[in-house]
């Protein structure tokens, strides 16, 4: 028994000994030759300077000196030109409430008068169900950017498609229906005639509904002369004020903010810029330098024109933003397998010269192949390249196994068992 116990605990040492040295290998093998690699993939990156500023636009607040039930006509970034409706007063809210029915009227009225003139053919049918489609991925569009303005027009639209659609099913003669829609209508709009006033637009612009009081402090020309501290100063005017909303001139917006000059230079060695606002615009907007200002503690007033979008950006006033220098797209690897490697070039005369070359080595199979790679931007901790080479077996590519470390790296190396 004794003898059982003394052989079991030799055997377990002795286990325990190969478990360590096998280990041991492992790690001695590791620290010996270190390989770990890691996947490129294609990748954007801009070059930015952070910013908040101001969104000016050339502005006249509409006057709101009547009294009685207003009832806005126009949808926020709607043109409008000069003596087009922008909204109207009724007296009181029966007023308001004919209204109501004589705008249903005339909507069933053009949606009957569209399906006698269609004729109730395929053709109708099939562009009115292209246009239900369209308008319910408007709709979508518009809930998912939160813009509630738009999916309440749009809401509209669909829904007097859908009223549009139905009939062409019911078919039957619509003459006498017409005619007696058209006599009610026509008795409403009598009764209505005495209560209601328009409030049509002076000049013509994008109509807006929100009134915020920047309207006379921001304007193109004051926001040239302002400090750094001005600007961060400004309050808006609380003697202005309008429930019927303002009109937007021009097609030009401004976006007002103070930089460092570091940054200013770096703007302007860039020439074109983009901004991309923090919030309720999609896409990046093209803007130029339009003036710089003069330096306040080591900062300056920069101001931003743009020509288009305009009637996407009549709710922005202060916002931040990111202005875009540069924008790269290219592969990006990791910092620490990007290498400098003396490569041997054969001239047109056949004479032979060692460069210095940068690229990164990839598992192609079981060996180690060189791509040389042009860096087109270092960030931390990666670097962004494209192909340097004409070689098809040496161009890097998305995808590529990269090598990342490794000892005694060469070109055609065996890196795999």
């Amino acid at each position: 028994m004794r003898r059982t116990s003394l052989a079991t605990r030799i055997l377990m040492l002795l286990v325990c000994l190969g478990v360590t040295a096998y280990f041991g290998y492992q790690s001695l093998r590791y620290m010996k030759d270190p390989f770990t690699t890691a996947a490129a993939y294609g990748c954007t990156v801009d070059e930015t300077v952070s910013a908040s500023g101001y969104v000016v636009r050339s502005e006249r607040v509409l006057e709101d000196n009547d009294s009685g039930l207003l009832r806005l006509a126009r949808a926020e970034g709607e043109r409008v030109s000069v003596g087009g409706t922008v909204a109207a007063v009724y007296a009181d809210q029966v007023s308001l409430d004919r209204q109501s029915e004589i705008d249903a009227l005339e909507a069933r009225i053009e949606q009957l008068e569209y399906v006698q003139s269609a004729s109730l053919s395929y053709e109708a049918s099939a562009k009115l169900d292209n246009q239900i489609a369209q308008d319910l991925l408007a709709v979508r569009t518009a809930l998912t950017a939160g813009r509630l303005d738009t999916v309440e027009r749009r809401g509209s639209e669909l829904r007097a498609l859908v009223m549009k659609r139905d009939y062409t099913y019911s078919g039957g003669s619509l003459d006498e229906q017409l005619e007696s829609l058209r006599q009610e209508l026509k008795d409403l709009r009598r009764q209505s005639a005495g209560s209601t006033r328009r409030i049509s637009a002076p000049v013509s612009g994008l109509y807006s509904a929100v009134v915020d009081g920047y309207e006379t402090v921001l304007t193109p020309e004051s926001i040239l002369e302002m400090s750094p501290s001005q600007l961060s100063a400004v309050q808006p005017d609380s003697t202005v004020s309008s429930h019927v909303g303002k009109l937007i001139l021009g097609d030009n917006w401004y976006y007002a903010a103070a930089l460092r000059v570091s940054e200013i230079r770096e703007i302007q060695d860039a020439g074109s810029v983009s901004l991309r606002f923090s919030k309720d615009v999609a896409r990046d907007l093209d803007v130029s330098v339009q003036s710089v200002g003069w330096e306040e503690d080591g900062r300056s007033v920069v101001v931003f024109q743009g020509k288009y979008d305009l009637s996407q950006l009549t709710l922005l006033r202060q916002q931040s933003a990111e202005i875009i220098l540069n924008t790269m797209t290219g592969i990006r690897v990791p910092q620490e397998a990007l290498r400098v490697v003396p490569r041997t070039v054969t001239g047109p005369d056949g004479s032979e010269t060692e460069v210095q070359t940068t690229g990164v080595y990839c598992v192609v199979g079981v060996k180690a192949v060189f791509k040389p790679a042009e860096v087109l931007y270092s960030g931390e901790g990666f670097v962004l390249v494209q192909p340097a080479s004409s070689n098809k077996k040496r161009v890097l590519r998305s995808g590529d196994e990269v090598i990342v470390t490794a000892r005694d790296l060469y070109d055609g190396k065996v890196v795999l068992e």
